[in-house]
C-alpha cells in the first residue's frame, strides 16, 4: 500500500487524518520560517502583514501570535488546496522506496547466494528450480497464514520454481518452539509437509501444538525432540534471525524475489510473486 492510499484511507475523521495533517503544517510552518513574510503572500493571494508576521529582531523565529497567524494561513491554504498533502506524502513515499531499493540491491549482490542458494536451506517445490523465492515468516503471523495459500498455488503452478523458508519467530515463544520443530522435521526430509500443516491450523502455534502436527505426520519423535535441542537447530535458526536484521526486515511475512521484495501479504500475493518470477526468469537472476 502507497503512503498515497494510506491517507486516503485516513481522510475520513479521526486522529489519522489529524496526524497527517498535522505534519504538513509542521513542515509549512518549517518552511515558512526560513522563506520569511514574502512567501505569505504567494500563499494566500493576498499582501503579508507585517505586523503579523514579521520576524522577530533575530529574523530566527516568530512570536507566538504570529505562529498562530501563519498557521491560521497555512491551514486556509491547504484546505483549499488538499492535494498537495498527497503530492508530499507520495513524494515521500518514493524517496523511501528508492532507497530501500538502492539498499537491497547493494545487499543482494554481496549475500545473495547465503539468501537464495544456502545449501541447509528449507525448500519446497523444485529443488533444482531456476527461480528462488525466500519467504521469512513466523508460525503465529495471522498475515503468513493468509499469504500460505497463494504460496501453495505458485509453487504447485509454477513446477520450476524453488521455495525457500526462513524462520523469523519474533511474536512469542511459541514461534521460536514450533519454529525449532519444523527445523527438526526438516532433518527428517519432512518440512514442507509439517510447514504446510502447522501454518495452516489454528490456535496458538507453540512446542505442544507443533509436536501434535509433527506426531500426525508419522515422523520419529525420539529424534525430534533431539535434534529440537541440538545446537545445530539452535545456530540455523539464529543465522536466519541474524539475516533477517541485517536485511532490515523486522516483520513478517517478508518475500524476496532477486533484488525485490514484497512485505507482508497483499490480497494479489500470488500475482505479485508469479510477476517476479517470470521477470527474473526472462532477464536472468544472478543470486536467485
Amino acid at each position: 500500500m502507497t503512503l498515497k492510499n494510506t491517507f486516503r484511507r485516513a481522510a475520513g475523521p479521526g486522529p489519522a487524518r489529524k496526524l497527517a495533517t498535522f505534519a504538513v503544517l509542521a513542515g509549512g510552518l518549517a518552511l515558512l520560517s526560513l522563506c520569511g513574510p514574502s512567501w505569505l503572500g504567494d500563499l494566500t493571494g493576498r499582501p503579508a502583514h507585517a505586523e503579523t508576521v514579521a520576524p522577530t529582531a533575530g529574523g530566527s523565529a516568530f512570536t507566538d501570535e504570529q505562529k498562530k497567524a501563519l498557521g491560521e494561513i497555512i491551514k486556509d491554504y491547504l484546505l483549499k488546496n488538499p492535494d498537495v498533502m498527497i503530492d508530499v506524502q507520495n513524494a515521500l513515499d518514493e524517496k523511501v522506496q528508492k532507497e530501500q531499493d538502492s539498499k537491497l540491491k547493494s545487499f543482494m549482490a554481496e549475500n545473495g547466494k547465503t539468501i537464495y542458494r544456502s545449501p541447509n536451506s528449507s525448500v519446497a517445490g523444485d529443488a533444482d528450480g531456476d527461480i528462488t523465492v525466500v519467504e521469512f515468516f513466523d508460525f503465529n503471523c495471522g498475515y503468513c497464514k493468509r499469504g500460505l495459500p497463494e504460496v501453495q498455488k505458485l509453487i504447485q503452478g509454477d513446477k520450476k520454481v524453488r521455495f525457500v523458508f526462513k524462520e523469523l519467530p519474533i511474536l512469542s515463544k511459541g514461534s521460536e518452539e514450533a519454529a525449532r520443530v519444523a527445523l527438526a522435521a526438516k532433518r527428517q526430509g519432512k518440512y514442507w509437509e509439517f510447514h504446510q500443516v502447522m501454518l495452516g491450523s489454528k490456535g496458538q502455534a507453540n512446542e505442544a501444538s507443533a509436536l501434535k502436527v509433527a506426531e500426525g505426520l508419522g515422523l520419529d519423535m525420539d529424534k525430534l525432540r533431539t535434534d529440537m535441542a541440538s545446537d545445530a537447530v539452535k545456530n540455523e535458526l539464529e543465522d536466519m534471525k541474524a539475516l533477517a536484521k541485517k536485511i532490515g526486515i523486522n516483520g513478517t511475512p517478508h518475500f524476496l524475489v532477486g533484488d525485490k521484495s514484497i512485505p507482508g501479504a497483499p490480497e494479489d500475493l500470488h500475482d505479485q510473486l508469479e510477476a517476479l518470477v517470470g521477470e527474473f526468469r526472462k532477464n536472468g537472476c544472478s543470486t536467485c
